[in-house]
Parts: C-alpha cells; sequence; structure tokens
C-alpha cells in the first residue's frame, strides 16, 4: 500500500512568503498539464504497482484555479488510474474565494471528502502585507458554500510572526478560526525562504518581523487556546478533533510510502526518495517520450532512513514506538540512539515512556534542535 502526492503548479496569485513549485497560471498549458500528470500516474504505477492508495492529496500551486471542467479531467483521470476506496481520506486544497459550489460538487463527486484552506490570516490588512488575495469575508463566503454542499471535513491553514503582526492580531485571528468550529487546523511560523519576495525584502532591511520571543508567545497561545477548545496537538505544527488528524500527512510523519506526482513533487517508494523536474516545460518533455520525469533519485542507506524514522516521527506528540522501530529496523532504538535520546532527556527537551520516544512541552518549541541531533554528521 502506498499513499499519493498530486502536484498542481498553477496559481491565480503568487503569494509573498511562497517557495512552492508554482506559476501564475494565464497563458499555461494547463489541459496540457493535466494530460500529461494523468500519464506520469500510469508510468509510475506500471513500475512501483501498489494494490490500493490509502490516501490521495491534491495539493499546489491551487487546485482550485482550475476551472470545473479541467477538475473534472483532473479527477476523473486520477480515479481511474489509482486504486483507492471511498471513504479514505481525499484531500484537495483551497484558496478562499477560488472555490465555488460548482467546482466543490466535481470534487465530491470523485470521492474528495476533505478540503484544506490556505487562510493564513483573518487580519485583511496584514493577507495584503503576505500577498493574498482573499479577504477574510472571501474565508465566511466560503465556509457558506460548504455549508450549501454539505461537507464539513474543512482544515484551514494559519500562519503567525507575520510583519509586524503583534500578539493581539494573532489572538484575533485565532479567535475567529475557532468560532467555525473546524476539525483541523495547521499552524505554521512565517520562514523566509529562499527566492521569494520577502526574502529579498529582509535582506535590504524592508521587511519588520516578530521577534524570537514573541514568535514562541504566539505558538504558546495557538497549543493552549486549540486545547481548551478540543482540539488535540497531534504533531508540532496540527492540532484536530480525536479521529479527525490528516491521514495524509502522518504517512509523512510515520516515514511511510507515497507517489509524488506532477511538477517538482517528491516521492517515497521502498527505499529511493524521488524529485519531479520543477520547471514545467521541463516536466511535460520526458512524458512526451513516455518516460518518468525525475530529476533526482536518491538511494537511502538503513542508517540514512533510521534517521528520517526519529526527525519525522517525533513531530508526531506521540512519538516514534520503541518496537516499531525495531520491527522496521531489526535494531534496537537504544543500540541506534541510546546516547543521544539519554542526553535529550536530560535536557528536558524528549521524554520515554508508554513504550514511545517523544518532545517534551519544552522539546515542542524546541524542536528543530532536537530533531538535528538525530542527523548523522
Amino acid at each position: 500500500m502506498t499513499s499519493a502526492y498530486i502536484h498542481i503548479p498553477f496559481c491565480e496569485h503568487i503569494c509573498f512568503y511562497c517557495d512552492f513549485n508554482k506559476v501564475f497560471i494565464e497563458g499555461q498549458p494547463v489541459d496540457d498539464y493535466i494530460e500529461s500528470l494523468i500519464k506520469e500516474i500510469r508510468l509510475t504505477k506500471a513500475k512501483f504497482p501498489s494494490d490500493n492508495t490509502e490516501t490521495i492529496y491534491i495539493g499546489g500551486g491551487t487546485p482550485t484555479s482550475l476551472s470545473a471542467n479541467q477538475l473534472d479531467v483532473l479527477l476523473k483521470g486520477v480515479r481511474e488510474e489509482l486504486p483507492f476506496k471511498d471513504g479514505d481520506e481525499f484531500t484537495v486544497e483551497a484558496n478562499p474565494g477560488d472555490l465555488t459550489l460548482e467546482k466543490l460538487n466535481v470534487l465530491q463527486n470523485y470521492g474528495v471528502n476533505r478540503v484544506s484552506m490556505g487562510v493564513q490570516s483573518f487580519n485583511d490588512r496584514l493577507l495584503k502585507k503576505i500577498g493574498r488575495k482573499h479577504s477574510a469575508k472571501d474565508v465566511y463566503d466560503t465556509m457558506k458554500i460548504f455549508e450549501a454542499a454539505n461537507f464539513d471535513n474543512i482544515s484551514i491553514d494559519l500562519i503567525f510572526a507575520l510583519p509586524n503582526q503583534t500578539i493581539e492580531d494573532f489572538e484575533d485571528t485565532l479567535n475567529q478560526a475557532l468560532s467555525l468550529d473546524l476539525p483541523h487546523y495547521s499552524m505554521y511560523s512565517l520562514i523566509l525562504e529562499n527566492k521569494t519576495m520577502f526574502y529579498n525584502w529582509a535582506r535590504q532591511g524592508r521587511l519588520h518581523l516578530p521577534g524570537i520571543d514573541v514568535e514562541g508567545d504566539m505558538f504558546e497561545l495557538a497549543i493552549d487556546k486549540m486545547t481548551k477548545a478540543g482540539r488535540h496537538q497531534y504533531e508540532v505544527s496540527n492540532f484536530a478533533k480525536p479521529g479527525k488528524e490528516s491521514q495524509h500527512n502522518l504517512i509523512y510523519w510515520n516515514n511511510e510510502h507515497y507517489y509524488g506526482l506532477g511538477a517538482g513533487a517528491s516521492g517515497y517508494l521502498g527505499n529511493i526518495r524521488y524529485k519531479n523536474h520543477g520547471p514545467i516545460q521541463h516536466y511535460l518533455k520526458p512524458l512526451e517520450n513516455d518516460e518518468l520525469p525525475t530529476i533526482t533519485i536518491e538511494e537511502l542507506s538503513i542508517e540514512n532512513q533510521m534517521e528520517e524514522e526519529m526527525f519525522l516521527g517525533l513531530r508526531k506528540t506521540e512519538g516514534v514506538s520503541i518496537k516499531k522501530f525495531e520491527q522496521k529496523f531489526n535494531r534496537s532504538l537504544d543500540a541506534v540512539y541510546g546516547k543521544i535520546i539519554q542526553q535529550l532527556i536530560e535536557e528536558k527537551l524528549i521524554k520515554k515512556e508508554n513504550g514511545y520516544v517523544s518532545l517534551t512541552s519544552k522539546g515542542l518549541i524546541l524542536g528543530n534542535e532536537v530533531f538535528k541531533e538525530f542527523l548523522i554528521n
């Protein structure tokens, strides 16, 4: 069994902080892309067969920047090529303002049962400042579309530590987000990624970001408010009602296998991590000749796989299962990482209990410091 991540690189607007593989949709060969993507699924399946696709996740870019007809062609192809049981988790990303009732009906027709929406903030001034084209009103209008379609499995993304954002701003966003009473919320601090407009502005001294202490306070506030509202933190950045955790993202954190399909997508199959060409024409060209559009292939040693098991698994609040580690790698966790684990326990960054090694509340705040300890230099 494996899962599938499918990348749609088109956007109607490019946000200032985003470094995902994306292009402005106007003038792009969208129909050719969809056709080639379906061919890539077919070729990948022939090379790496699987009886069932555990989860499907269509991300971007902005999948809902496609027209209803284009979404129909895409989803029809995905369902024909990937074996998938109705009722298993099938997520599509959306932007407030891009999703119409017609598009949502198309998603539902093909078994999409979860939508992840990029809201980022409920403050219109901040939304403009980060290059988003929607407003808080668009979020509420989109919620009415979900209501009309009787669709309630919705997750929203929020970003904190935005330029000039105060803790009061962020608290207001959290309150508005929770008032929607959704099953799932994702929370990320702003990261200045290379080659983004924000990165360039920061280098020029034109970006005023909250300090690291304020960022930490915002994160603690998010944890507190989400917990009090009955959304448990099951991963560093993710909060859900019990039973509503993202099954697709758990595939990543459990270090399990998935197809990476589309321009710039990455996949993990067997002991191979691979990445596709990012630029659209570079992606399309090999597929014209019935060849996979792979640009890099990395064969992971057993040491690499154990490292990934640790730094991905520790993102989950339940942590890494000592028993599963041993079953997977035929070596005990203590034999491989005993010294590091003991040192991190003494520093009160991780704990070992009930058969799991997991982050403490201090470790959750300093996660990256913990993860890097498991990387072999």
